[in-house]
């Protein structure tokens, strides 16, 4: 039987001297923040920011009390907003969601109206959590650089962080795509998870020589996709090829830039932040709507595992200890 909506099941974060601790609670309506939108949520995720801020591990909460979950799939129970009515299935990532704003770890949610994407045609509530964060970035990043005149044609495009939620989801949409992938990985042992996904190669990061990395080396990439910043974003660009793109998302190995401006200026090269939080609407729709349609994985099931609400606290460590592989849904509506 569904819990009444005046008394619903949460997992809040409370953050006290610096310190974060997150538990299950009870929460009512009136408790969740202002909103046109109210929600049963039917599923939210796991991202690396989820792990951050409920494990303490990362300063992200925005206040000393938040409802975890950056992300949330469910059908709208009221509205005051003329774009949503009762029953519409609906999507929300980023914005204040889980930091700021009470996020999608708990049965209802109340959010503002501009926050909301009606899920396209071809998605299940169960498919946009299977994105989410994650594979909205991928898929933002990917838009972003075709914008930037990125084609199959132009050569290989490489992917660091390749197990991970936003690589997953990258590999296998550019793949889809006609696009020859590289992934680059330091987990040897998901090389067959990989070339599932549809990299054409592999690459290991250990055999790469970190320390020596050249302001132009070999030129061989046409496209990139960064989750980790530091040297291995340096040495990406150092082998980017003429006009070639590289789509800045993450920051998981270190968030400083130590390179030259030489593959900007010699060959052309150009570098994208990828803000997927304050990403316009439109643009939003039309990432949704290609993720939905062209650009959507062809193994997002198998990259993906659903876990109980009540198992949620027990998945956060592996995220931190990079074990984490694919993309985790949370089953909230059960």
């Amino acid at each position: 039987m569904d819990r009444p909506i005046d008394k619903f099941k949460a997992y809040k974060i409370t953050e006290v001297d610096k310190k974060a601790t997150a538990a299950f609670t009870e929460f009512t309506l009136d408790q969740l923040d202002p909103g046109e939108v109210v929600v049963r949520v039917a599923y939210s995720d796991v991202n690396f920011k989820d792990a951050l801020a409920a494990t303490g591990k990362g300063r992200i909460l925005l206040r000393p009390e938040c409802i975890g979950g950056i992300d949330l799939s469910g059908t709208v129970v009221s509205s005051t907003d003329g774009r949503f009515a009762k029953g519409d299935a609906v999507l929300a990532t980023g914005f204040d969601l889980g930091v700021k704003h009470h996020g999608g770890y708990a049965e209802y949610a109340r959010v503002p109206a501009d926050w909301l994407v009606k899920i396209p045609q071809g998605l299940s509530l169960l498919d946009a959590m299977a994105f989410g964060t994650a594979g909205f970035t991928a898929g933002l990043g990917i838009v972003r650089m075709e914008q930037n005149g990125l084609k199959p044609a132009n050569g290989p495009v490489i992917v660091n962080g390749a197990t991970g939620g936003v690589g997953s989801v990258a590999i296998d949409a550019l793949s889809k795509l006609g696009y020859h992938v590289v992934a680059l990985t330091g987990k040897e042992a998901e090389t067959d998870y990989l070339k599932k996904l549809g990299a054409k190669e592999v690459l290991l990061r250990q055999n790469i020589d970190l320390t020596k990395i050249r302001p132009l080396d070999k030129a061989q990439w046409a496209g990139a996709v960064d989750n980790l910043g530091g040297e291995v974003l340096a040495w990406m660009a150092s082998g980017m090829k003429v006009g070639g793109t590289i789509a800045s998302i993450g920051l998981a190995a270190s968030p400083s830039l130590n390179t030259t401006v030489l593959p900007f200026i010699l060959r052309g090269a150009s570098l994208l932040g990828i803000d997927s939080v304050n990403c316009p609407m439109p643009l939003r729709q039309e990432v949704w709507r290609r993720l939905a349609t062209d650009m959507r994985p062809a193994h997002l099931k198998e990259m993906t595992k659903t876990v109980a609400f009540g198992d949620l606290p027990t998945v956060f460590n592996a995220f931190i200890e990079s074990k984490a592989t694919g993309r985790t849904v949370v089953d909230i509506a059960g």
